[in-house]
């Protein structure tokens, strides 16, 4: 019932002409939500991603990449002074 509610509603701003000439029309949507976040989630997700905000757990995700990174580089120095000190 509500996907038929939205389809009347969306076929009647296009009669109006409320949906031309939109930033973006005719090119693919582009999608970036990540398929492991339960649908039900993903539009909140969005909403908070536009805001400017990312839920704990993506926050963590990022920091946790952030500190293998580090340790990478921290690796790869550490590697080229112990080359240099002939070790």
């Amino acid at each position: 019932m509500l996907d038929f509610l939205v389809e009347r509603r969306l076929e009647e701003a296009v009669s109006r002409g409320e949906l031309a000439n939109l930033p973006g029309e005719g090119r693919p949507l582009e999608l970036d939500d990540d398929p492991l976040i339960p649908e039900d989630l993903r539009i909140a997700y969005r909403i908070l991603k536009n805001a400017g905000f990312a839920p704990s757990e993506i926050e963590a995700k990022a920091l946790r990449k952030l500190d293998l990174l580090g340790a990478r580089i921290e690796k790869r120095y550490f590697k080229k002074a112990l080359a240099k000190l002939g070790r």
